[in-house]
């Protein structure tokens, strides 16, 4: 699928925007689009809905096929009701339009996968509007997550909840959560392995008023979500919670705290767990009206040409929560997403797979992940965002590989081995799983696992002996064979491998003084391999 987007040619110019849908969210669009200078026409089902926004605004109200026609129209922004949603980003970026679509993109997701699809062969952009993604107060959530601040993220948990606005063209689940699912999937940085919920209807016997869905993630988190439109008062609250810190965004408190840390963790005290509690702590935050940004967003990713943070793939990703969660509803099961799609057209959206390749399903592949010539993908295997897998690789079955990996040529992930994020694998090394292997003697009872640590590197033609451990930025030489675990950092070369130097995070090989001479790094030895000066490591995060 492709997404290259074509910037718009009248470059230094404000893009000219309509807005389809004058309605309860619709007239937020056009007063922030109007303040930015791109509104150019308003269009509603209802004429004097329009006519009245148009009025207020100095704009024109236009019949949706004339802003179809008008080639002077850069964008469409869709605000119309959902099951809407489809049909008008469909026939806007036929027409050539940039398109920005309110949650959610679609009601089903093959029309969302079509609707990526239609947008990569156009070169138009297609948004999907995640307002929270663009909330100040989630950004820095999201750089509290990134930089370790509450450690590892163990569990997140969302309400989301009040009395009204009842729907009758979707759910609840539809309506509310489409904001906090894209959020969780933003925090924790992959899709969910499994899916399941449970909802209540009492207004309408087929429109759930009330859900509870339950995500389950590869890497051990999980994350739930309740939202209601059957609840006394008005809530809106994401709660973080890692083994270092929890954070809570609470958007019905004042700028002041909205965002609060708690520097809560839990310790350990003659074999018992004790909780060890903190003040809360608010973090300060930059005030900004989030569909500001958001509309912003939009007209620079028009301008530019650039991915919009919530494109159309994300819009997929949390469809596909969506309807696993509508499915687990139904059926009373737990559904499991690394399957759900099998034997589906654009099965795995956001992806490049050649077509010399195979893909057995169940598997799951991250967006943003490109698979080349005569690779193999044996079912059960999960490979995370932006990876590249090059030719005639063999991966699985039932192998784990994290994000942004790079496995060159003629390489094979055998069952048992597991890649973290940002693991190198050079041309032709090789991954064992047996000790002691005999055409004769079958031992696939024997398989030892493998772990290789973030940000490792394998060269060229190196042998990995199974039932070991490479640590965190390691650096394994070409042709090395490698028979124990190996430290954080270490470089190791020969065979048997033994460590003959230290590797910095940019892959530099350390002098004595052990500073980096890309970063500047410090760095300083310990019996459990190379560490970096923590107060050094603040400053470069900083």
């Amino acid at each position: 699928m492709s997404l290259s987007k074509k910037p718009d040619e009248n470059k230094g110019a404000v893009p000219r925007v309509a807005v389809a849908g004058c309605g309860h969210w619709g007239r937020n669009l056009v007063r922030n689009f109007a303040a930015l200078g791109s509104l150019a026409a308003v269009t509603d089902q209802e004429p004097g809905v329009a006519e009245s926004f148009a009025e207020k605004h100095g704009v024109p109200a236009r019949p949706w096929p004339e802003l179809l026609a008008d080639d002077g129209l850069d964008g469409i922004v869709v605000a119309a009701p959902a099951a809407a949603h489809y049909r008008l980003a469909r026939e806007a970026l036929a027409a050539g339009k940039h398109v920005f679509v309110e949650k959610p993109l679609a009601l089903r997701g093959a029309e969302a996968v079509e609707l990526c699809r239609l947008a990569g062969d156009t070169g138009r952009i297609l948004m999907v509007g995640h307002l929270l993604q663009y909330h100040p107060a989630f950004r820095r959530l999201k750089e509290l997550v990134r930089n370790g601040d509450l450690g590892r993220l163990q569990y997140v948990y969302s309400n989301r909840l009040n009395l009204g606005r009842v729907r009758r063209e979707e759910n609840i689940l539809w309506s509310f959560a489409p904001h906090d699912i894209s959020m969780i999937l933003s925090l924790i940085g992959e899709d969910p392995t499994e899916v399941s919920a449970t909802g209540a209807s009492f207004l309408h016997r087929q429109i759930a008023d009330v859900t509870t869905t339950n995500l389950s993630f590869a890497g051990g988190q999980q994350a739930h979500i309740f939202v209601s439109w059957l609840h006394p008062f008005k809530e809106q609250k994401l709660i973080v919670v890692g083994d270092r810190g929890m954070a809570v965004f609470d958007d019905g408190e004042p700028w002041s705290r909205k965002l609060t840390r708690y520097a809560h963790n839990m310790g350990w005290r003659e074999g018992k767990p004790e909780p060890q509690r903190a003040d809360a702590e608010p973090v300060p935050l930059e005030e900004a009206e989030p569909l500001t940004l958001e509309c912003q967003h939009f007209l620079d990713c028009m301008t530019s040409g650039k991915t919009p943070l919530t494109d159309g793939e994300e819009g997929c990703r949390v469809l596909r929560v969506l309807e696993a969660a509508e499915e687990s509803m139904k059926t009373r099961r737990v559904v499991s997403l690394l399957g759900a799609a099998a034997g589906v057209p654009g099965a795995h959206p956001g992806t490049t797979i050649h077509e010399s390749a195979y893909v057995d399903e169940p598997a799951e592949i991250g967006t943003g992940t490109k698979i080349w010539h005569f690779s193999h993908v044996l079912k059960g295997s999960a490979i995370g965002r932006d990876c590249v897998i090059g030719q005639n690789v063999v991966i699985g079955p039932d192998v784990r590989i994290g994000n942004a990996c790079r496995i060159q040529n003629n390489v094979s992930v055998y069952k048992g081995v597991t890649l973290e994020d940002g693991v190198f694998c050079g041309p032709g090394m090789v991954f064992t799983n047996v000790v002691n292997p005999r055409a004769e003697v079958s031992r696939k009872d024997e398989f030892k696992p493998t772990l290789v640590k973030r940000g490792a590197t394998i060269g060229a033609n190196a042998t990995i002996l199974c039932g070991i451990t490479l640590g965190e930025y390691c650096f394994i030489a070409a042709g090395a064979v490698v028979t124990k675990d190996v430290l954080p950092h270490a470089l190791v070369t020969g065979v048997p491998a033994r460590r003959t130097g230290w590797m910095s995070h940019d892959g530099e090989k350390l002098d004595a003084d052990l500073i980096c001479p890309r970063s500047g790094r410090r760095y300083a030895e310990s019996a459990a391999g190379l560490r970096e000066i923590e107060e050094d490591a603040l400053a470069h995060q900083n």
